[in-house]
């Protein structure tokens, strides 16, 4: 049994792999402040299933609160931590920016001090495809200059990845951060394309899509995010000196036991084929509103799978075909419709 600290395992990908954990054998603390940015309920929800367990102890609290990690951390003496939580959404940081400064940089930070006074074997660090931005090259490669961010959203986690490089580097933390590309599936977030187009197809409400359905997406089944996630953990970066790289597209820092990974499907699907797809899932036909792609978003993203592949071997590739029933039979039951 291995000691595991999630923070934000209310959330959707917290969720799934807190559940993977615990059914796998592993003591979870999921430490979680159930901010109102999306419907209470579903969090709750989640929690409610993972609470089941014996093994699972829950902390709410809020990730910038003074004290609240350090303590936790103090108190459970996790040997993993992965730092999941955060204030997601590209549109929403434009309108409310203050609140990605206090979750993601000064939350993120609380975090570093915590294990930095509590060591742990191991620290995973959420990131986001956004943070490739203006960089057009495809596949996105981990080796790319990301240092174009569209986004405020994506300007706070390129600033977490930095951030938790150089805790890496001064406080010898092995720390891995991962770039997640779309994640979708049950339990998801309603924020989210996916839930807001099955939520208003089912209402026989138009929905709005962006630059005619041509953008495109690379979607990563949750299942498959939570098999990479529990792969990486064992994969931890070596000090400097000590280990040789895995792959030409290896990111090991040749100054701190620090490693950036993408995690997504690599084969993008247009928006137009998505909803094509849910269409199908659903038996319904959506009515469709065109609209100019919004401020913050990118009109492509694709993940380079090279270097996932050398640390942890071939992980699951759920289609799209599959993955989107998936979801919808998730939602007709969980909001009996």
């Amino acid at each position: 049994m291995t000691r595991v600290l999630v923070t934000g395992s209310a959330g959707f990908i917290g969720h799934a792999l807190s559940r993977r954990l615990l059914g796998d054998g592993h003591a979870v603390t999921g430490f979680d402040a159930f901010s109102d940015y999306y419907d209470v309920g579903l969090k709750r929800a989640r929690h409610a299933e993972l609470a089941a367990s014996p093994s699972f102890e829950a902390v709410e609290a809020r990730l910038e609160t003074p004290g609240a990690l350090l303590d936790t951390v103090a108190r459970t003496r996790p040997e993993i931590v992965v730092h999941l939580a955060a204030q997601a959404g590209v549109r929403y940081s434009i309108e409310n920016p203050r609140s990605y400064v206090e979750s993601n940089l000064v939350g993120t930070a609380n975090l570093l001090e915590a294990v930095r006074a509590h060591p742990v074997r191991h620290l995973l660090l959420a990131s986001t495809s956004s943070a490739y931005g203006g960089d057009t090259q495809s596949p996105s490669r981990e080796t790319d200059r990301a240092v174009t961010p569209v986004s405020f959203y994506a300007a706070t986690k390129l600033a977490t990845e930095a951030m938790a490089h150089s805790y890496a580097h001064l406080f010898e933390v092995p720390t891995t951060a991962l770039r997640f590309f779309t994640v979708y599936g049950p339990w998801g977030r309603p924020d989210m394309a996916l839930f807001l187009f099955t939520k208003k197809i089912l209402a026989r409400e138009p929905i709005e899509v962006f630059s005619g359905g041509s953008a495109t997406r690379d979607f990563t089944y949750i299942d498959d995010l939570v098999e990479a996630l529990v792969r990486v953990m064992d994969r931890i970066p070596a000090q400097p000196g000590a280990g040789a790289p895995v792959c030409a597209a290896d990111t090991l820092s040749p100054v701190a036991p620090y490693r950036l990974v993408n995690v997504g499907g690599g084969r993008p699907v247009r928006l137009d084929r998505m909803i094509e797809i849910l269409e199908a899932a659903l038996g319904r036909t959506a009515q469709r509103i065109s609209l100019p792609l919004p401020p913050g978003d990118v009109s492509a993203t694709r993940a380079s799978t090279e270097l996932l592949q050398a640390l942890v071997g071939t992980v699951p590739e759920t289609p799209i075909e599959v993955g989107l029933p998936a979801f919808v039979r998730w939602y007709r039951d969980f909001y009996g419709v």
